[in-house]
């Protein structure tokens, strides 16, 4: 078990923490969640020791391991592979390199002997024999095939690396395990692997992520970090945004009877209770929700930025047509012979492991670059908006405060106007008259997103628009997207923003296309496209 004890953190005169108790338990799963800033990576450092509070105590019960995902990718650049994943194990590991040390000395003494038979019992206890054995599987598990297992990390790429440490950070079952941002850079099969080790693991778990679905698959509860305290609440990410909204409506609705609103309430906690039972936590998860009180949710204080498109006007049958369009870039083949038509009220999830080639797609549509082959045409009652995966051109050394920045791309061009939709993304009052060119990454796509809104397209184009995001944003993203009349062609890494807004799949694979109409789960789920995509990938494909 791991809990503080009245943690207290300021930076200078901003406070970040003031006398945080909190106790985390075995067996449970806790989402630590918080607005950008909020200090949820700062906590965890904490927790871990990487980080000293001012005044309070961390407590963690003697003889317990905790392991920590690692944020620097180069920290073991030297080492081999499986070794860095063995290296989770602060202790098995000095055991494995006293005893090498110790064969291999050249005057083997009787005390070497005595001591080589202490770690050698030690070794056993730790199950060091199958440690080699449960590394590879590990590393299997996250995408990390065989023969990368004896290379140097230094060999590895970013990505590569990442998966290693999080490996890493799973060996050995550690007792307590402190995971930020853990779903960064693994595919799909890695995502719904790493789901299931957690689903499995009997320990303590604390996680940051911006995965809401990963959230709603792995957590026992939400730990949610608000005003400078952390507030503990049963269920997954869904039971608490769902839970907070309606506690707050209650609220705002004072004129409303409250025997009304209370069973309102109670009715959805009891419906969530039931659902629970179809989870592979049910029986934990279900008994924790039983004994929720309507006292135990309160309204969360988060601000939730305003996201509506509204097409100016609708636009006709025909939207787009592609044919045969074909791309090279640097000599290598990106897009080859992609065909697809695109209809009225079509909201399509792009997918597929080749991000550039997606990214080159929308530039053709948009007219930013030019195909090698094939044509495309669009409807001529339609207009596009466009949000890039890379922003930078639109930001880097831009000399404008956020007003003037929004009135290049808006037909009216009085202030109150344009402060209406920043105000939509949270840029109120000073915040609106921020330099452009020192905006933090979410803050540049919440501003991209007003330009989208500014426009009035009736069809959306987004390239990973939930990057650099927090839970908040994406959320209102989502629901926005849900709500919006147009017709969407987008991609994300973010599975419950692609199940919740696309209504149909195209993947691009390096052998042609893979088109159907249905939800993406359902194409996850499906036999037939399982298939289909290991013929579309060739030998060695893995889903």
């Amino acid at each position: 078990m791991i809990s503080t004890n009245c943690i207290t953190l300021r930076y200078g005169g901003r406070l970040l923490f003031e006398d945080v108790s909190i106790k985390f338990t075995p067996g449970n799963c806790y989402g630590l969640i918080g607005a950008n800033g909020a200090g949820k990576s700062t906590f965890l450092k904490i927790l871990s020791g990487e980080e000293e509070a001012n005044n309070g105590e961390v407590i963690i019960t003697p003889g317990e391991r905790l392991a920590v995902l690692k944020q620097n990718h180069f920290e073991f650049d030297e080492f081999e592979v499986l070794k860095t994943v063995i290296m989770g194990h602060h202790r098995l590991y000095e055991i494995m390199e006293e005893k090498e040390s110790l064969y291999a000395k050249a005057d083997f003494s009787e005390e070497d002997g005595i001591r080589i038979s202490e770690l050698e019992g030690e070794f056993a206890e730790l199950n060091g024999w199958e440690s080699e054995s449960q590394a590879a599987m590990l590393l299997n598990g996250l995408g990390i095939n065989e023969e990368l297992h004896e290379k140097k990390m230094t060999e590895l790429d970013g990505n590569e690396k990442v998966r290693v440490l999080l490996a890493q950070a799973l060996f050995g079952n550690p007792d307590i395990l402190l995971l930020d941002e853990p779903t960064n850079h693994l595919d799909l099969s890695s995502i719904t692997w790493l789901e299931n080790f957690l689903y499995n693991f009997e320990n303590t778990v604390i996680v940051v992520s911006h995965d809401r679905h990963f959230l709603n698959k792995v957590c026992t509860h939400i730990a949610d970090i608000d005003f400078g305290k952390i507030q503990l609440y049963t269920g997954n990410y869904d039971f608490w945004y769902e839970s907070s909204q309606l506690a707050l409506q209650q609220v705002r609705d004072l004129n409303k009877k409250t025997e009304a609103k209370m069973k309102e309430l109670q009715e959805f906690i009891e419906r969530f209770s039931a659902n629970a039972s179809k989870s592979k936590q049910a029986t934990s998860r279900k008994k924790l929700l039983e004994k929720l009180t309507l006292e135990d949710i309160k309204p969360s204080s988060r601000k939730y930025p305003f996201i509506d498109f509204k097409p100016e006007r609708e636009a006709g049958n025909d939207l787009l047509m592609v044919s045969s369009l074909c791309k090279n870039i640097d000599g290598e083949k990106v897009l080859t012979d992609i065909s697809f038509t695109v209809n009225k009220g079509d909201k399509i999830a792009f997918v597929g492991p080749d991000g550039l080639a997606k990214t080159t797609l929308f530039k053709i549509l948009i007219g930013e670059l030019n195909p090698d082959k094939g044509e495309f045409k669009w409807g001529i009652t339609t207009s596009q908006a466009y949000f890039p995966k890379d922003n930078s051109e639109y930001f880097d050394g831009v000399d404008l405060n956020l007003v003037d920045w929004m009135r290049q791309f808006s037909k009216d061009q009085t202030e109150t106007y344009v402060r209406g939709f920043l105000g939509r993304m949270l840029f109120s009052g000073e915040e609106s008259l921020k330099k452009a060119s020192v905006l933090s990454g979410g803050e540049k796509v919440r501003c991209m997103l007003s330009r989208m809104m500014l426009t009035g397209a009736n069809v959306s184009i987004l390239d990973e628009p939930t990057n650099h995001l927090d839970l908040e944003s994406i959320t209102a993203l989502n629901n926005g997207l849900i709500n919006f009349k147009g017709t969407i062609l987008f991609t994300s890494h973010d599975h419950q923003f692609v199940q919740t807004i696309a209504n149909r799949i195209i993947e691009i694979t390096p052998n042609g296309l893979i088109n159907r109409q249905m939800t993406y789960d359902e194409y996850l789920e499906s036999d037939e496209i399982a298939r289909l995509r290991e013929d579309m990938y060739g030998p060695g494909f893995s889903s």
